[in-house]
């Protein structure tokens, strides 16, 4: 009897658990030049639960990366990333964000150049949008970017699955290209 009583509350714990961290599940939409190295960068920050790249912001409702790639269906590449608030917040992922990618560049991170590798953060809703505006504040007065943050700041709409190849592309091929890294 009293193994049973263990099992039905270290069960009935775990269920609780479960439920708890669901309610604490948020998502964000960032975009940052290839999502290749963004994902793997931001996938590694605790509380951060899964990340997914795809494409966000653009016109056509079915992309794929021969679309996106040729920059003329307005999206661009971007990871969505599912997190657990009571371990991170938004804010802490923004911050992120402004140091593992170059926010004063126009459509262009490194070698990849146009609409497509654009810096944006796709907000949800106002709580979002006001706390996006919040964390370019504070890379602006960090004084680690010289030049302009042009991050721009677009409502979420939609997004789209990037094809299997490009998930978690850079834990499938270590020495792949990426040109983020964290900054200090």
């Amino acid at each position: 009897m009293k193994y049973l009583l263990a099992f039905v509350l270290i069960f009935s714990s775990a269920f609780s658990w479960g439920g708890n961290m669901s309610s604490n599940k948020q998502t964000a939409y960032l975009a940052g030049g290839c999502f290749w190295g963004v994902e793997d960068l931001i996938r590694k920050l605790p509380g951060v639960l899964s990340t997914d790249v795809g494409y966000a912001g653009g016109k056509s409702s079915k992309p794929t990366y021969s679309d996106v790639k040729t920059g003329s269906t307005g999206h661009a590449e971007a990871v969505k990333i599912e997190f657990d608030a009571s371990k991170t917040s938004y804010g802490k992922i923004l911050d992120y964000f402004f140091k593992i990618h170059d926010p004063t560049t126009v459509d262009r991170q490194g070698n990849d150049v146009g609409t497509q590798y654009r810096s944006v953060i796709f907000f949800t809703d106002s709580t979002q949008e006001k706390e996006a505006r919040e964390a370019i504040k504070r890379a602006t007065a960090s004084g680690r970017w010289k030049s302009e943050i042009v991050t721009r700041l677009e409502p979420f709409q939609s997004f789209t699955m990037g094809e299997d190849y490009h998930q978690d592309y850079l834990v499938k091929n270590p020495q792949g290209y990426t040109c983020h890294w964290v900054r200090p």
